[in-house]
This record gives structure tokens, C-alpha cells and sequence, in this order.
């Protein structure tokens, strides 16, 4: 949800340019969450914060769009999931999905999604959108569903960057899809944790490490997180990708088109023309 929760959700938090809910400012920390009050904290955090996502963001992702990231890299042009004319007939996961515009996408090429989101919210505007195709409110650390479940997976920002345990994620999907399927997820680039997020020429200059894995946290009065969100390293994604048993087939960095002048929290054309914003990783289960 750009997950989002940005599928269709891309990142929204301070390192992605999220705007603070209705409630009192929250205190910005770097600190460790774990699995469980990471969890907590962003199922809150999307289901406040579902209505004015969709309102910023939804002309730009639109309703049945399957985009990867704030450069608005098209599935239809990128097919990192296979040419559109192969997906007919296949079932497909979208984890992260948010208000499920690229399981939309994939039902118009014939395929068979099934969309789920940790939080409700954003399936409400999934539901409100329609699409005719299964709403799943899970977490994707416990996916319902059976080995062998799917053909293809996919993330545009969904889960990878909220989570504690990434690994655990990636051997749930791996476990529900069937041999020679394939994970296409998209998380913020890691560079950009080095980096202030501000679009403008503030943002060209380092200020913190890139190697600094404390995960950056939201939280209100009482300490209690409302919001988290989890830096890995290129490498760390590399290595939590093999060690769920996956093969890494392509890492894609997109580049920003001369066609986007749009911003989005710390993405912009400035930004975009000399950092990566998005890393993509394209994941085979042998």
C-alpha cells in the first residue's frame, strides 16, 4: 500500500512522506519494534488514515492501475509478473493490496487475484471500488491459506517495509505458491533511509547512516507505537530472499520518467533524476 500499506499502497510513513492522523502530533523515534507492535501499530495507523490515503493518492494510482512505485512504473509496460496476455487463467496474490488497484488490473487481464490488506479500511475501499474478486484482511506473516495456494504474488509496497520479520513473510509466500511461481515485490529503495525525506534540495544531503537497521517509529504520549516502519540494507533484502528459499531473478531500480512532475513525500523529479527511489525484486520459487 505506496502499502502503503503502497500495492497500491505505496510507503506513507515520515521516510515516505505520510501525513500525521487526526490525533495529536506523534513523537518520531528511532527504537526497536517488534513483530507484534509493529503490527499493531500500522493496522491502527492504515485504518485511520485509509480515507485521506486514498483522497491524496488515488488519481494517481487510479482504480484499476497496477503501479510499482511513486515513478509510476506500469505493470503493463514492466511485466515483471510475465506479458499480460500469460496471466489469463492464473491465480495470483497481491499482499499489501490497499484499495486493490492492481488486483483490479490483473482481473482485467484475465488472471484470478485474491487481494488482502492488514487493515480493513483499506478493504472498505477496495469493496467500494468493486472488482467482483476475494477481499482478505490477514497478516502477511500468517497467510489463510493453503500450500500451493497461487501461481504469482505480488507487493507494490505492501507489508516488506512494515514488517519485523521480513523472512517470515517471504517463506509464507513462498509456501502458498506452487513450484516455478514467481514474487514481485516493491519496497523503498534503501538508500533513501540515508536521506532526509523532503522532496526539494534539502533532501540531497545525508544525515543518517545507511547501515543504521534501528526502525523508525511513530509514537504517541504513553511511548505506545502507532506507527513503524523497518530499514534493510540491498544486502539484507538480497539475503532474506535466499534464506526464505527463494531465487532472486532481477533487481529493478526505476527510473523517474520526464512524464512525472508529481510529489510524493520524499519522491519528486529532483530526487528521482539523481537517487533511487524504489527498489524491485523479482523472486522465483523454484
Amino acid at each position: 500500500m505506496i502499502q502503503e500499506p503502497a500495492s497500491s499502497a505505496f510507503t506513507t510513513g515520515p521516510h515516505s512522506g505520510h501525513a500525521p492522523g487526526p490525533a495529536a502530533e506523534p513523537e518520531a523515534t528511532r527504537r526497536d519494534a517488534g513483530v507484534t507492535e509493529s503490527a499493531r501499530a500500522n493496522r491502527g495507523w492504515w485504518d485511520r488514515n485509509a480515507d485521506e490515503y486514498q483522497t491524496e493518492h488515488g488519481t494517481f494510482l487510479g482504480d484499476d492501475r497496477f503501479v510499482w512505485g511513486p515513478e509510476g512504473l506500469d505493470e503493463v509496460e514492466a511485466e515483471l509478473l510475465g506479458p499480460p496476455e500469460d496471466l489469463k487463467g492464473k491465480e495470483v496474490l497481491e499482499i499489501g493490496a490497499g484499495a486493490a488497484q492492481c488486483a483490479r488490473w490483473l482481473a482485467a487481464q484475465g488472471a484470478r487475484p485474491v487481494a488482502l490488506d492488514l487493515s480493513h479500511r483499506q478493504l472498505q475501499h477496495a469493496l467500494r471500488i468493486g472488482g467482483g474478486f476475494p477481499l482478505v484482511c490477514a497478516d502477511a506473516g500468517a497467510l489463510p491459506f493453503a500450500d500451493g495456494s497461487f501461481d504469482l504474488a505480488c507487493s507494490a509496497y505492501g507489508a516488506l517495509p512494515f514488517v519485523a520479520d521480513p523472512v517470515l513473510v517471504l517463506k509464507e509466500v513462498r509456501r502458498v505458491l506452487r513450484p516455478g511461481g514467481r514474487f514481485v515485490f516493491s519496497v523503498t529503495h534503501p538508500i533513501r533511509w540515508a536521506f532526509p525525506d523532503e522532496p526539494g534540495p534539502e533532501g540531497l544531503t545525508l544525515s543518517s547512516s545507511y547501515f543504521d537497521r534501528t526502525p523508525y517509529v511513530e509514537q504517541d504520549e504513553s511511548g505506545r507505537a502507532v506507527y513503524v516502519e523497518h530499514h534493510r540494507t540491498l544486502g539484507d533484502r538480497v539475503r532474506d530472499i535466499v534464506a526464505a528459499g527463494f531465487r532472486l531473478v532481477d533487481l529493478v531500480e526505476p527510473e523517474w520518467p520526464a512524464w512525472n512532475s508529481s510529489e510524493w513525500g520524499g519522491w519528486s523529479p529532483l530526487r528521482g533524476n539523481l537517487v533511487p527511489g524504489t527498489a524491485i525484486f523479482v523472486c522465483a520459487r523454484d
